[in-house]
């Protein structure tokens, strides 16, 4: 007997035999605590002894002696975890059992001092799945459920102990192939709780930053300095770092407008171009308006230039449908910031920071989003193919990265979440 357990990515038949594991692991995180849940799935999943309930390890013990075990285990495995980390999540006061079920599996039981060929069979599965996409998933989640942002700026410390800061990268880092509905909403909750943290801490930081400027510019020079309240920098970009970008992502840029107001403009215009060539021909000086022409000049505008061009040329004749817009706009991040996993070339992104700045080339970015805002989630894609890529690195030897993750999270929140940086009108 069956049942059929939806995901996004794909459909696994679910057997008795884990639908009875699921069922008393979900039973027993309602009705006990994290340490007791804890215990029990040290007893149950890793050392595969000693479990008070013969029922559920004769279930367990089919399950690991299957023929398909060492293919299909990483997925039962992942989603007994997952049943405790969705309860939990729910409740802070218990969010900080999730990074101790992960640590669990740092210090495993040796196979070979178990009789039970089931046990035997089941500490060598885990110990495979230690080694899957799945428990790197698990690992970076508890990052995010670590009790603090990790703003430590060690450059020794790598990449990947920053993920909590960078809640776009979530459903790309945290989710793996089978993750389950109620797994993809959990950590749907999360980047939506850490990411209204992260936009409170930065409206907070403008409002400090405004106040200190207003205070100077209408103090009396030979009056004592207002004291007032300071407020922390929430991003590892440095005060002036932050300041340039804010200036750039919300201040005016041409005459009057904001980046906003251009690509606005931008879309009104193109919606009365008739041929899709004359469309990529406007995109590119609508992009090309953002670049240092010194810079553009050697070769950048160049092949800006023939990639639009190679762009779905079969229909340069055709109006420009919203799925021709979108296709181009993806095709644009794919040449600016990295293709795909496999071809992790990002050799343009890297350029275009070294030539011009993080913030310059997120704004780049941010123009292609504002003008075809589908194009979003595909952008948080490729950054996090850059994250995934870098994870092990340290801090130092990818600086650009940093800043370039830390001024996309600042675009974001100004143009797509709940920042408020209005006072910046007052000083600008």
């Amino acid at each position: 007997m069956t049942t059929t357990t939806w995901t996004d990515c794909d459909i696994r038949q679910t057997s008795l035999e884990e639908q009875q594991l699921y069922d008393h692991l979900l039973y027993c995180v309602q009705v006990e605590s994290p340490s007791q849940m804890i215990e029990r799935f040290q007893k149950l999943l890793l050392d595969g002894s000693r479990y008070d309930e013969p029922k559920i390890w004769m279930a367990l013990e089919k399950l690991v002696v299957d023929k398909q075990a060492e293919q299909d285990f990483k997925f039962v495995l992942n989603r007994c975890c997952h049943i405790l980390i969705n309860r939990w999540q729910l409740q802070p006061q218990l969010q900080v059992a999730i990074p101790e079920l992960v640590e669990m599996f740092e210090n495993l039981p040796s196979p070979g001092i178990v009789r039970s060929r089931g046990a035997k069979r089941m500490r060598q599965l885990v110990e495979l799945f230690v080694e899957t996409e799945q428990y790197v998933t698990l690992q970076r989640l508890a990052r995010v459920m670590s009790d603090t942002p990790e703003t430590n700026c060690s450059g020794t410390k790598p990449v990947g102990a920053l993920i909590q800061r960078y809640p776009y990268l979530y459903e790309h880092c945290l989710l793996s192939e089978d993750s389950s509905y109620e797994h993809q909403q959990t950590v749907r909750q999360i980047q939506s709780r850490i990411q209204r943290r992260f936009e409170l801490d930065l409206s907070q930081y403008v409002t400090y930053q405004v106040r200190c400027a207003q205070s100077k510019r209408s103090q009396p020079k030979d009056a004592p300095p207002k004291i007032i309240q300071p407020v922390k920098n929430p991003t590892l970009l440095s005060d002036r770092e932050l300041g340039g970008a804010l200036k750039q992502f919300v201040g005016k840029v041409q005459g009057s407008n904001t980046h906003r107001d251009i690509a606005q403009s931008f879309i009104t215009h193109t919606s009365q171009i008739s041929r899709y060539k004359d469309f990529k021909d406007d995109l590119y000086e609508y992009l090309t308006a953002s670049i240092d022409p010194a810079y553009g000049k050697r070769q950048f505008n160049e092949r800006l230039h023939a990639h639009l061009k190679s762009t779905l040329p079969n229909s340069d004749a055709q109006k420009p449908s919203e799925f021709m817009i979108l296709r181009t706009c993806s095709h644009l991040l794919n040449f600016l910031v990295v293709e795909s996993p496999q071809r992790p070339n990002h050799f343009v992104f890297v350029d275009l920071i070294t030539n011009l700045g993080a913030t310059i080339t997120t704004v780049l970015l941010l123009k292609i989003v504002l003008l075809c805002r589908k194009v979003k989630p595909y952008l948080e894609k490729r950054f996090s193919i850059l994250f995934n890529h870098y994870e092990s690195a340290t801090r130092d030897g990818v600086p650009w990265l940093i800043k370039s993750l830390e001024n996309l999270n600042v675009a974001f929140s100004i143009h797509f979440g709940s920042a408020d940086v209005s006072c910046l009108s007052q000083i600008m």
